[in-house]
């Protein structure tokens, strides 16, 4: 997929997002002390897509975040995904609350695949005492192949940390 192919306002459109990651990126403050009883969490998300969600941790403000997962609107098919994300810390008496953002990319395995970009939003909650964590996510997609398509992805979910 060629970017000449892209009408100006699709064009438009991908630098304006680009542009607004790049600005949450310079406010958002870092995470300083955090709750984290380990590196990696698998667990479940709820929603579309419903599957398996796996979660790395590099720093304590990074991760990456993948999931594999069933789509089961008028198109089913299997979801990969996998992001980059971005923490901040949020006040909490007790655990770790986060506000997240990021960057990723997504396949839809069917009849008809598609590829394109996901732009991940969520929150987390670390419960204190436990190795268990809660999130909620909202993601703006934009498929690239075959044809150019906004969308929505969205769920809840827990994990726990192995």
């Amino acid at each position: 997929m060629r970017l000449k192919y892209l009408s100006a306002n699709h064009k438009a459109g991908i630098f304006s997002t680009l542009a607004l990651i790049l600005c949450l990126s310079a406010t958002v403050s870092s995470a300083d002390a955090q709750y984290r009883p380990g590196n990696t969490e698998l667990g479940i998300i709820l929603g579309e897509p419903t599957g398996i969600s796996l979660k790395l941790w590099q720093t304590n403000t990074t991760a990456i975040d993948a999931a594999v997962a069933w789509s089961f609107g008028s198109n089913e098919s299997v979801h990969v995904h996998a992001d980059y994300l971005i923490h901040s810390d949020l006040e909490a008496d007790q655990g770790s609350f986060m506000f997240y953002y990021g960057l990723g990319a997504r396949a839809l395995l069917a009849d008809d695949p598609k590829f394109g970009a996901r732009i991940p939003l969520g929150l987390q909650y670390i419960i204190e005492s436990t190795r268990l964590s809660l999130f909620f996510e909202v993601a703006p997609t934009f498929d690239l192949v075959p044809a150019t398509k906004f969308g929505v992805n969205g769920g809840i979910g827990v994990r726990y940390f192995i």
